[in-house]
């Protein structure tokens, strides 16, 4: 009972939940379902650069987990690489507000430059990021409890974000354009900073006593990896079904594009849509994915809810039923997201959790760039409902795939090892 406590300690829950709000405050200001699209198009007008840039804002990550994975491996303690992690993703982050704020329209390719390579570099270290924290929150919480805080976690996130969105709707109605999207970026990384701090000082990490053996090479360790991933067929469905949870990504950039061609979009209406957002996360993750341990279960309603959204989406025409599409998939992202974590944590051998982990993430966020056809496709025939249906699509495929997890897991997986 001792070895639980110890496990279980609160006030690493109380950092790890305080590190979400922090974080959730901070990045709120850049979501890619309504504010970044529109600072993107302030410097360009060109909906697959709007679908680039939101790639960019999570997809670099996909470049260096299986790297992070190879060296992780072999780590008894991540918490000193993730501190690494933090302040580089702090420094991108900030780098953004600046050359927002001292180029601005003067330049407005080179200032689209900057937040793109702000955006790349944020993202590409979230790969080493994501790796150490699946670890952390594997060593510091059991099973039930980690539940638990993954859902606190998401409620203080979604209630920071709440409040953030209040505060872009003041910043964008009260500043013109582009300072006001330098002010929430500046002001933000100074946010970011306290969750990261808070988070690097929890100082009781676990050592982890099987480790694997690191590979000589980093090409071996690829070899190694896919071949896990072959033998694995609950490893290759599970990865295919949350790959298919990013076809969400295909649209949603957009909606907020289409959402100013039947609503006069000020910054309280848009800071009002990231709070609806929010709110749905809070309904979600309190009244809904807190109650639910059985995370393939999580992962079909999650898809079911965001089905749900883009089927409001087809015949939004004014701002209640956009709010609508925001609320129902802000629960649904909530719920894709602790699903997934939780669900490759419960499959991996203690040893290989970072190879697991590194695959799963690494293959499955190739989703990411779905943004980037949405608006390729947008471009070529100015269609929101091909973009609409075709996402409902990938996304009945995904409810399809996660449906037969359970049976999968159950034949299959006890001999993949």
């Amino acid at each position: 009972m001792s070895q639980l406590y110890e496990q279980d300690n609160p006030t690493n829950n109380y950092k790890n939940v305080a590190h979400a709000f922090f974080l959730s405050l901070a990045i709120t200001i850049a979501e890619p379902s309504t504010v970044l699209p529109l600072i993107i198009e302030h410097f360009s007008n060109s909906a697959l650069i709007v679908g680039l840039f939101v790639s960019l804002l999570r997809g670099g990550a996909i470049l260096t987990q299986l790297y992070a994975a190879f060296h992780a491996q072999s780590y008894k303690k991540v918490l000193p690489y993730l501190r690494r992690v933090f302040f580089f993703r702090w420094l991108s982050w900030f780098s953004i507000g600046l050359s927002i704020f001292f180029i601005g329209d003067a330049h407005k390719t080179l200032t689209l430059t900057f937040i793109g390579l702000g955006l790349f570099a944020f993202s590409l270290s979230a790969g080493f990021g994501a790796i150490y924290f699946k670890e952390l929150q594997a060593k510091l919480f059991s099973k039930a409890y980690r539940g638990k805080t993954m859902a606190n976690r998401q409620v203080a996130g979604s209630i920071a974000s709440i409040v953030s969105g209040g505060v872009a709707g003041y910043v964008l109605s009260h500043f013109q354009a582009p300072l006001n999207y330098a002010y929430l970026f500046i002001v933000s990384s100074f946010i970011m900073g306290i969750g990261f701090f808070i988070f690097g000082t929890i100082d009781d990490e676990p050592l982890k006593e099987n480790v694997q053996e690191k590979e000589k090479h980093f090409g071996l360790f690829i070899k190694n990896a896919f071949a896990t991933l072959k033998d694995d067929k609950r490893l290759q469905q599970q990865t295919l079904a949350i790959f298919l949870s990013f076809a969400c990504y295909l649209s949603i950039p957009f909606v907020i594009l289409e959402a100013k061609n039947s609503v006069t979009l000020t910054g309280w209406v848009l800071g009002g849509f990231i709070m609806v957002q929010m709110f749905g996360s809070i309904v979600g993750s309190s009244l809904l994915w807190r109650q639910i341990s059985n995370y393939e279960k999580m992962l079909y309603l999650s898809f079911i809810f965001m089905i749900a959204a883009f089927t409001a989406a087809l015949f939004a025409n004014n701002s209640y039923i956009y709010a609508l599409v925001f609320f129902l998939y802000g629960i649904a992202l909530d719920g894709f997201g602790n699903s997934g974590m939780n669900l490759i944590i419960e499959i991996a051998p203690e040893e290989k959790r970072p190879i697991y982990t590194a695959v799963q993430t690494n293959l499955s966020s190739f989703g990411l760039f779905f943004p980037i056809l949405g608006g390729l496709l947008l471009k070529s025939f100015g269609s929101y409902e091909l973009i609409y249906f075709l996402t409902i699509g990938l996304l009945f495929a995904g409810l399809v795939i996660s449906l037969g997890l359970k049976k999968y897991g159950d034949k299959n997986h006890e001999n993949s090892f």
